[in-house]
C-alpha cells in the first residue's frame, strides 16, 4: 500500500488557521491557508497531509455539528475542495479525520431528540434513557464518551447511523477525492462497524487508508486485513523520548523487539504502525526531552525504526507547548513556516525513508544495545541499513560485524567504513546502507 511508503503530516486545521475556539458562526475562509504552505512541506519530503477534525463543530472539532459542510471558521466546501486539488497536484494524498464514536450536541439529529424527545425520529441514533438526566439538566440522560456529555455518543449498531456515516464519507471522497480516514478513539469503536467500514471504503476507492488511533492493549484486535491498515503506535510513542530522558535505550528498543523482532512471538512483525515524536493531544516533543540535543535524535529513531513517521506541524522547527498549559496551546496558529536546522534534518530523515525499501518495509534486528547508544538492523531482500544513534556527549567506538567493509549514511551522503570499529560522534545518528 501506498501509505507503508509515506511520512505523514499532521496539522489540526481550526488551531492551524488561528479560528476562535467557540463556533462563532462567521464564516471565513481561513482554510486557503494550507495552500501557502505546500511548498514548505514539500520540502519536508512529506507526501500526506492528515488533517485533524475540520468539519463544522462546536468547539475543538471533535464535537461534530455536520459531516457535510466545512466548519464555518475554515470556509467552506468549495474553499476545501481547492485545497484538496492543489494538494494532489504537488503529489500529497490526504486523510480525514474520521471522528464516528461521538457527536457535538450541536449535532442536527441530537437536537431533534432534545425537542421532540420520544417522537423524535432519530431516539435511536445514541443511547438514551428518558427517564434520567444529563449534566446540562436535559431532562433525559446520554452516554457521552469517556463520561464528557458534550461528546455525544453514537448508537454504531444502528444500521441508519451507519449508512448515515457512510453516505457522508462517500461524499467526501466524491467531492474532495480523500486518500484516507484516521479513526478518531478507534478502541471504542465497534469492531463489526469496522469491518462494515472497511468493506464500504475498498468498494468506493482502491488502496483507501485505514488508520485507527489505539493507545494500549493488542492492536492485532484491529490492525488486520478485516478492519485497519494501522494504528497510532503510543506504546513506542512513550519509549522514544523517556529513553532519550532516562538515557536508557533498552526501553525504546525492547519495545521494538517486542513489536517487530525476529522471534516467532513477535506481535507486528510486517505491520505499518503509525511512528511519532508528537501530536495534537500530547506535549510537544521539543518541550517534553530534557536535553534539547536529542531532539534530532528522537525524529531519527521515529524514521529509523518499523513504522509510517508522523511530523506535527510547528515541531519539525521545535515549537514548544506542554499537555498542562491546555489544548489551545498544543494546536497553535503560526503565521509562517520556519526553516531551521531542525526541518533540513527532518527532510533529510524523511527522504531517506521514502527512498529507502528496507527502512519502510524491513526486518528489526538489535545489533548493540548500551543505554547511551545503540545500532539495529532494517533488512529486506533488496537492502539491509543500520541505524545508529549515539545519545551520549561523548563519542564512543563501537565494535560489531558489520557483515561487510563499506556502507553509505542515506542522511548525509557519506561512505563509512567498519575497519577497525566504529565511531559515533556525540549525539548523533546515522542510516548506513550496506553493501552487498
Amino acid at each position: 500500500m501506498w501509505a507503508d511508503k509515506s511520512v505523514i503530516y499532521q496539522i489540526y486545521p481550526l488551531g492551524f488557521c488561528g479560528a476562535p475556539f467557540e463556533n462563532d458562526g462567521v464564516q471565513e475562509s481561513r482554510i486557503l491557508k494550507v495552500i501557502d504552505w505546500i511548498d514548505h512541506i514539500k520540502s519536508l519530503n512529506a507526501d500526506t497531509i492528515y488533517f485533524s477534525p475540520l468539519f463544522e463543530s462546536d468547539t475543538h472539532g471533535y464535537n461534530t455539528r455536520d459531516y457535510t459542510k466545512i466548519d464555518c471558521r475554515l470556509g467552506t466546501n468549495e474553499d476545501f475542495k481547492k485545497v484538496c486539488q492543489k494538494l494532489h497536484e504537488n503529489g500529497i494524498r490526504i486523510l480525514l479525520d474520521g471522528v464516528f464514536n461521538h457527536v457535538g450536541r450541536g449535532f442536527w439529529a441530537f437536537q431533534d431528540v432534545l425537542k421532540n424527545r420520544e417522537a423524535s425520529p432519530y431516539k435511536d441514533w445514541f443511547c438514551i434513557n428518558f427517564g434520567g438526566n444529563s449534566g446540562y439538566n436535559d431532562g433525559l440522560w446520554y452516554e457521552g464518551w469517556e463520561g464528557h456529555y458534550d461528546l455525544v455518543k453514537l448508537n454504531l449498531h444502528n444500521n441508519e447511523v451507519v449508512e448515515y456515516i457512510f453516505s457522508c464519507i462517500k461524499g467526501w471522497i466524491d467531492e474532495f477525492d480523500i486518500d484516507g480516514l484516521r479513526l478518531d478513539v478507534a478502541y471504542c469503536l465497534d469492531k463489526e462497524f469496522l469491518k462494515r467500514l472497511r468493506r464500504f471504503v475498498d468498494g468506493q476507492k482502491a488502496e483507501f487508508f485505514l488508520l485507527g488511533e489505539l493507545l494500549h492493549g493488542d492492536y492485532n484486535q484491529f490492525v488486520n486485513p478485516e478492519m485497519l491498515d494501522s494504528c497510532t503506535n503510543y506504546e513506542c510513542y512513550k519509549g522514544v523520548y523517556s529513553s532519550f530522558n532516562s538515557m536508557n535505550m533498552f526501553e525504546i528498543v525492547h519495545s521494538l523487539l517486542r513489536q517487530f523482532g525476529p522471534e516467532n512471538w513477535t506481535l507486528y512483525r510486517g505491520k505499518h504502525l503509525l511512528s511519532f515524536v508528537d501530536n495534537h493531544d500530547v506535549t510537544r516533543i521539543a518541550s517534553i526531552l530534557t536535553n534539547e540535543k536529542h531532539l534530532p535524535l528522537a525524529y531519527a529513531m521515529i524514521f529509523g525504526m518499523p513504522g509510517i513517521p508522523q511530523v506535527y506541524y510547528g515541531s519539525e522547527w521545535g515549537a514548544k507547548a506542554r499537555k498542562e498549559e491546555g489544548d489551545p496551546a498544543l494546536r497553535a496558529c503560526f503565521d509562517e513556516p520556519v526553516e531551521n536546522e531542525l526541518t533540513k534534518w527532518i527532510a533529510a530523515l524523511a527522504k531517506a525513508h521514502r527512498e529507502s525499501d528496507a527502512l519502510c518495509n524491513g526486518s528489526f534486528r538489535s545489533v548493540v544495545l548500551q543505554n547511551k547508544h545503540c545500532i539495529f538492523e532494517r533488512k529486506t531482500d533488496t537492502e539491509r541499513v543500520l541505524v545508529a544513534i549515539n545519545a551520549d556527549a561523548e563519542p564512543v567506538t563501537v565494535h560489531f560485524d558489520a557483515g561487510c567493509g563499506m556502507a553509505v549514511d542515506l542522511i548525509s551522503g557519506k561512505e563509512h567504513d567498519f575497519g577497525g570499529g566504529s565511531e559515533l560522534e556525540p549525539y548523533s545518528a546515522y542510516f548506513w546502507k550496506m553493501e552487498k
